[in-house]
């Protein structure tokens, strides 16, 4: 076969901008409903009583609900806060989880020991249900669901950043660091740290999705954020009352954008996850 058959089209993709494009795409989804949710003024999803469960059509793009309220603006604002939620409680999160894992995979002895009960004991407990405790003990309310988020999703990203470190420990260049009397915060700082931050930004982000959801579904159980707030998990519980006589799209519409919202974070982590670790991808 000539040259020329074997040539690839011009047009073809290859794996990292394919890659680089997806995490794009979803970006791009999600800072959108973020920014435009943010900015939308509550005129937009006021009551008209008129227009009590108008179906999805021209005027209702998801239709409306029991108070003639738009759900699609609802089901924007509700996403958007949802985002805000679970990117704040994400975040705090990571940051214990990054400490701990640091600490412990460097401290070692009682300390490590003391770390890992703890990792065991969070992880024991069912996740739902010290959620709902944490956010019932403190109040509910916003301040109950990022302390309860923050507070519970840390163990698996401590035990991740953990074994990273305790593998960085062994490297041969961080032992000669060491004999060329480098102190213990210098070898972190420089030599592993830097090696650490793929792995945490990766965990950081696949940390976003189990937040959002595990924010609107004690929120659905009543136990976060308060029936007020156009939340989706707010949006989802008031649409059970309904859903039997048929008004299927005040639980399908708000149900779709969650999901969405939870598989576009899992595509931005995985992809990441291929981009800074290209052997991960690898079968």
């Amino acid at each position: 076969m000539s040259d020329l058959g074997r040539r690839r089209p011009r047009f073809a993709l290859n794996t990292r901008t394919w890659l680089i494009l997806c995490i794009a795409v979803a970006a791009i989804y999600l800072l959108g409903v973020f920014v435009w949710g943010l900015c939308l003024r509550p005129a937009a999803y006021a009551v008209h009583y008129a227009d009590k469960f108008a179906p999805p059509g021209a005027k209702y793009l998801f239709g409306a609900d029991f108070m003639g309220r738009d759900m699609f603006f609802r089901c924007i604002k509700g996403l958007s806060l949802s985002l805000v939620v679970g990117m704040c409680a994400s975040l705090v999160s990571s940051v214990i989880g990054l400490a701990f894992g640091v600490s412990s995979a460097l401290l070692g002895g009682k300390f490590d020991r003391f770390v890992l009960l703890c990792v065991d004991c969070c992880m024991g407990l069912p996740h739902l249900v010290l959620l709902i405790l944490i956010s019932y003990m403190l109040g509910r309310g916003v301040r109950g669901v990022l302390i309860g988020v923050a507070l519970t999703h840390w163990p698996e990203l401590t035990r991740l950043i953990r074994a990273e470190v305790l593998q960085l420990r062994a490297a041969q260049y961080v032992q000669a660091a060491r004999r060329m009397g480098r102190t213990g915060f210098q070898v972190a700082f420089e030599h592993i740290l830097p090696h650490v931050v793929p792995v945490y930004i990766v965990g950081l982000v696949l940390l976003f999705p189990h937040a959002i959801m595990h924010e609107a579904s004690i929120t659905f159980l009543g136990f976060g954020l308060p029936a007020e707030t156009p939340a989706i998990g707010v949006i989802l519980s008031e649409a059970m009352r309904h859903i039997a006589t048929g008004k299927w799209w005040l639980a399908l519409f708000p149900g779709l954008m969650l999901i969405t919202a939870v598989v576009l974070f899992d595509v931005i982590g995985e992809n990441l996850k291929k981009l800074l670790n290209p052997d991960s991808g690898n079968e």
